[in-house]
């Protein structure tokens, strides 16, 4: 039994392409937690693995005891031809009817209450975004893992969401969120690692990197070195 997510030494290679190289990493309760590092770096990769749903070619992976885990990845996944009030009634049902006041508050994080009546295939890229992110949250997940979540999002949404997230963190759920743009998750991150070809290049929290604009030169110099060691 455990409270996090761990790997130790993990690799997943599709033929000659090696995407995770050899990680080493835990995913911890009451923290956000930013995976970050340009497009194709394996942020993807080891979210799949974390979840299940990726068999590494090698190492170790340990889950948390708990089953609430939530999850959205870069493409939306819900329920076309339903409403949208109708696929949070689905997914409602799939979670064990989570309470109507939760409910509530994720359809106003992600301000569904204007289209709750509009079948899915007919929003637009923005609303299909905040409808998956909704679904992911429905469970009240003790781990929240969020591949690329800012895309597709207005200004005010995404910044209705990173407050969210750091709320939500402080209640004691891990949220994970995976991004090539660190600018909006600087000020609320308590981790920060950066994946450069399927490595960790850096890894360190809050305290440690020292304030909002050290972690975004930071960020910045660890991709800046590996870009020229490359």
């Amino acid at each position: 039994m455990t409270d996090r997510f761990r790997v130790e030494n993990l690799t997943k290679d599709y033929g000659p392409v090696v995407a995770v190289d050899g990680v080493d990493l835990s995913i911890e309760p009451g923290v956000v937690h930013c995976l970050a590092g340009p497009n194709g770096s394996g942020k993807s990769t080891l979210l799949g693995v974390l979840l299940g749903l990726v068999r590494p070619t090698e190492g170790t992976v340990v889950r948390p005891a708990s089953d609430r885990v939530g999850a959205s990845f870069q493409e939306p996944a819900f329920y076309d031809d339903l409403t949208v009030r109708e696929n949070l009634d689905v997914f409602r049902a799939l979670a064990g009817d989570p309470a109507f006041e939760w409910v509530q508050e994720v359809i106003g994080v992600f301000n569904l209450s204007r289209v709750l009546h509009r079948r899915a295939a007919e929003l637009s890229g923005g609303y299909s975004k905040q409808l998956d992110l909704a679904l992911a949250l429905l469970n009240e997940p003790d781990f929240l893992l969020l591949d690329e979540p800012l895309a597709d999002l207005d200004d005010v949404t995404r910044e209705s969401l990173v407050a969210f997230l750091e709320r939500y963190a402080a209640e004691g759920n891990a949220v994970v969120v995976s991004s090539h743009r660190i600018d909006a998750f600087a000020p609320v991150l308590d981790r920060l690692t950066v994946m450069y070809e399927g490595e960790i290049v850096l890894d360190g929290r809050r305290e440690e990197i020292d304030g909002t604009e050290t972690i975004r030169r930071v960020y910045r110099e660890a991709i800046a070195e590996n870009d020229e060691e490359r």
